[in-house]
């Protein structure tokens, strides 16, 4: 499981996300992040976003956990591999999941259980499932493209998604923290 712990100094928290983490791409992806994704820089390990922004911190409740575990309840874990990296315009290098649908259906779930807090705010009529490598407002193109260069060799990236986890924290460096983990049904297990 991904290592979430803020930093002793971090603000306290101001914002909720539910990502799906990926592990597998770190050794791939990190130091790229680091430098060139500023979620990476805030705590978030590399991940592909199920729900953001989501409830205000002080809202989580046991009421919470329990309408995000029955709407993460209804998808089953699955294999995955990152298997290109693709952009957003020339702004955000991303890597591109395959299949993308049960990311999709992840976010469909959660969304529906929470209407008051679409995705993204509502800015995006259509939600692309992706995992965030680089973001060209922390550097220049010939930056983002060289990272891209370094990632390519190393796809696909194959991994199995089996879990969500709810997180927390600021746009403030290392001050995300894990509030909650929710285990995707395993094959074999009812979806409810």
């Amino acid at each position: 499981m991904p290592h979430l712990e803020p930093a002793p100094e971090a603000p306290a928290p101001t914002q909720t996300a539910l990502i799906a983490p990926v592990p597998a791409a770190e050794p791939l992806v990190a130091e790229h992040r680091r430098w060139l994704d500023a979620a990476a820089a805030w705590g978030v390990p590399a991940h592909v976003t199920v729900l953001y922004p989501f409830i205000d911190p002080s809202e989580v409740d046991e009421q919470v956990i329990a309408g995000v575990g029955k709407a993460v309840a209804t998808v089953r874990a699955f294999d995955c591999s990152f298997v290109r990296s693709r952009w957003f315009g020339q702004d955000v290098l991303w890597l591109d999941p395959e299949p993308a649908q049960p990311f999709r259906d992840l976010t469909t779930a959660v969304s529906t259980a929470f209407p008051a807090h679409p995705p993204y705010g509502g800015a995006h009529d259509d939600v692309v499932p992706h995992l965030t490598v680089a973001e060209r407002r922390l550097a220049d193109l010939p930056a983002v493209r060289a990272a891209e260069e370094a990632v390519q060799p190393s796809l696909p990236v194959t991994t199995r998604i089996d879990r969500v986890l709810l997180i927390t924290g600021t746009e403030a460096p290392d001050s995300w923290s894990l509030l909650h983990q929710f285990t995707l049904v395993s094959t074999g297990d009812q979806v409810h």
